[in-house]
This record gives C-alpha cells, sequence and structure tokens, in this order.
C-alpha cells in the first residue's frame, strides 16, 4: 500500500487508492520486464552454445580439455582476444550508456536497451553450456528463482527502512569485482569459493533493496502522473533486479554446478 504521507486526494493529485493500484500494475511491468529479458539471455546463451560447438572433427576449430570440439564461432568466442569484447560489452553498456539511454530517451527506446542488453549478456553467458551440464544449469536457476523471489517479496513487503543497506551493497560489489580481478591472475579455489558465498549474500540484499527502492520510488512520484517516467523507471528497475537475479545464479553455479 501507498506509504507516502504527501500524497493527498485533493485536485490535480491520485488518491491513495488509485496509487496502491498503479503500484501493483507498476510492479507487474517491473517483473514482467525482468522475466523476459531473462528469456532473451538464456535463449541467446542456448544458441550460441549451439552454433559454438561442431561433432565434426574435420570442422573443429579448436578444442576444450574437456573434449568440446569448437566451431569457427566457438574459437572465435572463447579462445581468441574476441572474448574479451563479448565479456566487456555488456559492462560497457551499462557503465556508458545505460543512463544516457534514461535521459535522453523514449520509453521504447529504454526497452530496446534492456532488451539489447540481455541478449549481450546471453552471448557473454553462453560457455556455461560447455562447461556445466543442463540438469545443473535448470537446478541452480529453480533456486536461484525460488530465492529470488523470495527475497523481492520481503523486500516489497517489510515496514523497515532498508534504504542505508545500498552504499554498504554497492561496496560490497565493487569489493568483489577487485577480487575476482585479482584471483584472474591467482586462480585461487578458495579464494572463488570466498567471492562466490559472499557474492551471494551481497546480491541477495540487493535484491530486497532493489525491490523496496522500486516501490518507494513508484509511491513518491505516481501523484505527479508523469507515465513516460514511470515507464522508464520501471525498465530501469527491471534491469537493477535481473542483474541482482543474473549474479546470484552465477555464484550459485559455482556451488552447485556439475562440470561436463
Amino acid at each position: 500500500m501507498a506509504e507516502f504521507n504527501t500524497i493527498r486526494t485533493a485536485t490535480g493529485t491520485r488518491s491513495t487508492a488509485q496509487i496502491d493500484a498503479g503500484l501493483r500494475t507498476h510492479m507487474n511491468k517491473v517483473y514482467g520486464t525482468m522475466s523476459f529479458g531473462m528469456l532473451i539471455t538464456a535463449l541467446a546463451a542456448w544458441a550460441i552454445a549451439g552454433l559454438a560447438v561442431t561433432t565434426d572433427p574435420s570442422a573443429a576449430a579448436a578444442q576444450l580439455p574437456n573434449g568440446t570440439m569448437l566451431s569457427g564461432l566457438g574459437a572465435a568466442l572463447y579462445l581468441s582476444p574476441l572474448k574479451w569484447v563479448v565479456m566487456l560489452a555488456p559492462l560497457g553498456f551499462i557503465l556508458f550508456g545505460w543512463g544516457s539511454l534514461l535521459r535522453r530517451g523514449s520509453a521504447a527506446a529504454v526497452q530496446l536497451g534492456f532488451f539489447t542488453f540481455a541478449a549481450l549478456i546471453g552471448i557473454s553467458m553462453s560457455s556455461i553450456f560447455l562447461v556445466f551440464t543442463g540438469f545443473s544449469i535448470v537446478q541452480t536457476f529453480i533456486v536461484t528463482a525460488i530465492a529470488f523471489s523470495s527475497l523481492s517479496l520481503y523486500g516489497y513487503t517489510t515496514k523497515k527502512d532498508i534504504s542505508g543497506w545500498g552504499s554498504f551493497l554497492i561496496m560490497g560489489v565493487v569489493g568483489l569485482l577487485v577480487a575476482m580481478l585479482i584471483n584472474m591472475f591467482l586462480q585461487s579455489p578458495a579464494m572463488m569459493f570466498a567471492i562466490s558465498a559472499i557474492g551471494v549474500l551481497v546480491f541477495a540484499g540487493l535484491t530486497a533493496f532493489y525491490t523496496q527502492e522500486i516501490k518507494n520510488t513508484y509511491v513518491a512520484h505516481a501523484a505527479h502522473g508523469d507515465q513516460e517516467w514511470l515507464d522508464k523507471a520501471a525498465y530501469d528497475g527491471a534491469l537493477n533486479l535481473y542483474i541482482s537475479f543474473l549474479n546470484m545464479f552465477q555464484f550459485l553455479l559455482m556451488f552447485m554446478g556439475q562440470q561436463e
């Protein structure tokens, strides 16, 4: 329910009941957009992984240590310098493109940007189908979905103000990135285990935090009736939750994934 005392039913403003109904619609849009983005990611990853391998030894461009034969596309994506472009393209989009798109683009352009980002993530994650069994990927996804739903529901329903979590959790994300960069050189299994455990906790907290932030942002601005802004805010919220879900899934896969 709407919780801001500044919302009044005077002329030119929306009633609390209207805002409550609008909030439900807004959250449905956030979750729907996020879910469709996940579907795009899964389909892109699966399709690229299928094109990246071959069963014909004469057509193989390279072979992985586990015996998987790579096609020319697979060798380019996973073994050549192009792999860095594939890995860093989604990060570059978030750092240098998303903010500008939110400020200057239309709601339709922001939506397209989100789905483009989801496809880029799918391409960059396609290698998991070459490393982990399909069963363990599905199993991890289900566990992540259950955990995400519970955490997001907590963020939506709790009366406790958890906005103070934000800065602490973002610092945790920065720490994780630094630790992962260091471990690229150290290749320490113990350090990777610690990173994965902390990563699950950090993005679990961010799931609840972002859900409450999406709700509060809507309630604070819905009375103004700027639908274009609210639509873009829904896509921005969907992106934040999508990233939290995706990172929880990847870190849990480190624990639950069974290698081919």
